[in-house]
């Protein structure tokens, strides 16, 4: 595991980075508690938090506080407090301000690294109910609630006309495939397409045969440019069924972020461009009409 360790003192840091890096983690020593913050929400990869109570210029209880407001957006991660000082008062302010849990300084090399064992036990559970709460199981693409997440998280970031932009895609003619083929097969379609797309940006199945890819930092013809790669990939592709080889064909729309936008108006306005794609005879990418005048204008 990645662990990082926060205390005033370098030879507290030392010792304690002795203790546990011969177990084979990778540690990450601070005496500033605000740089180790820093660290943390640049660095997803760690694990384990483990800081003492006096520390600067965040004291032991801020940092366990913004550790795990960040552990909300960047994943687990379990937060130990230590201290010279044990007492019910500290343990009760310590597991309040979000510590998991609470070990004397210096603490013995058993009992640590007996601790950092459950911490790798409960983050490893923890990491498998985020995927299983946020993952579509037949594709392993994000499910439609995951999908919004993360392209609201993104839009925070891009939130400026054509900083941002979104495809809708649905496979053609889906209820045919299941009528002839049987919905195996159509099961088999719709994870060859979700596979298609996985490498692009955030994309998720929103349900049945649609699926939506959100593109931070890309611009309605960058965008238009990218589904009609996808499009043409699709076309591309051949499925077994029932009464022999299927060709998959999508239709696709497209729409940019505009001034007062939303991630769900956005999405909107591509649903509409995929609308209009389907009705102008399928297997083609519309993009939203107005969308590109606004961000011109």
């Amino acid at each position: 595991m990645q662990i990082v360790i926060v205390d005033s003192s370098r030879v507290v840091l030392q010792i304690i980075a002795s203790l546990i890096e011969p177990r084979g983690h990778a540690v990450h020593p601070f005496t500033d508690s605000a740089q180790a913050l820093a660290f943390l929400a640049a660095t997803p990869a760690v694990r384990v938090l483990i800081t003492s109570l006096e520390v600067r210029p965040l004291c032991g209880l801020e940092l366990c506080w913004a550790a795990r407001l960040l552990a909300e957006e960047r994943g687990p991660l379990h937060v130990i407090t230590m201290s010279s000082a044990r007492n019910v008062r500290s343990l009760a302010e310590a597991l309040d301000s979000g510590a998991d849990d609470f070990i004397e300084k210096p603490p013995s090399a058993e009992e640590l690294n007996a601790r950092l064992r459950a911490a790798e036990r409960l983050t490893t559970m923890q990491e498998e109910l985020i995927r299983l709460a946020e993952t579509d199981p037949l594709t392993g693409s994000y499910n439609r609630r995951a999908f919004f997440n993360r392209a609201r998280n993104a839009a925070e970031q891009h939130r400026r006309p054509g900083g941002i932009s979104a495809i809708l895609l649905d496979i053609d003619y889906f209820k045919h495939i299941n009528d002839e083929h049987g919905h195996d097969v159509g099961d088999v379609a719709i994870k060859a397409v979700a596979q298609l797309i996985a490498g692009e940006g955030i994309a998720g199945r929103l349900g049945g045969e649609e699926f939506a890819v959100v593109l931070p930092g890309c611009g309605i013809g960058d965008a238009a440019a990218r589904a009609e790669r996808l499009r043409a990939a699709i076309q591309r592709q051949r499925i077994r069924g029932a009464h022999g080889t299927i060709r998959l064909t999508c239709s696709f729309g497209v729409s940019t972020w505009i001034n007062g936008d939303s991630v769900e108006a956005l999405v909107k306005r591509a649903d509409i461009a995929l609308y209009a794609a389907k009705s102008g005879g399928r297997n083609r990418v519309a993009s939203y009409p107005g969308d590109a005048l606004a961000v011109a204008s």
